[in-house]
């Protein structure tokens, strides 16, 4: 399973202290079948923890997802500062999300290589 996120969402992550460990214990979390919201078109909303706190609480995250393949943060916004997506966002974020998904090893290291995708890397011994 690899899992990436994008320009924006990294933007976000930095802002929010949010952890590389977070992103992967969502996504292991989701390869078990606890997903918190299934949008439809590959498209998932994870919570995720405040840093010392718990998810309740936290922010919400969008992945494009394909199960034992490939997860992508695109989208983060904190529960406090917004109940849920619009419509029109999340109509935006499926269409995003389907774009990612549909993308073959070029265009993830295209993508890369733009610095548009970075890879999360988190090693649970660290």
């Amino acid at each position: 399973m690899r899992i990436f996120r994008t320009k924006s969402f990294r933007r976000f992550q930095r802002k929010e202290g949010i952890t590389d460990g977070s992103l992967s214990e969502a996504i292991a979390r989701a390869e078990r079948g606890l997903i918190d919201a299934n949008l439809g078109h590959g498209l998932i909303k994870q919570r995720i923890a405040r840093p010392g706190e718990g998810r309740r609480g936290g922010f919400r995250t969008v992945v494009a997802y394909r199960v034992s393949e490939r997860a992508v943060f695109i989208f983060g916004f904190a529960k406090s500062d917004q109940a849920n997506l619009s419509k029109a966002d999340e109509s935006d974020l499926k269409d995003f999300g389907a774009l990612l998904l549909a993308l073959d090893a070029r265009g993830i290291g295209t993508m890369i290589a733009g610095n548009e995708l970075t890879e999360v890397t988190y090693d649970e011994k660290n």
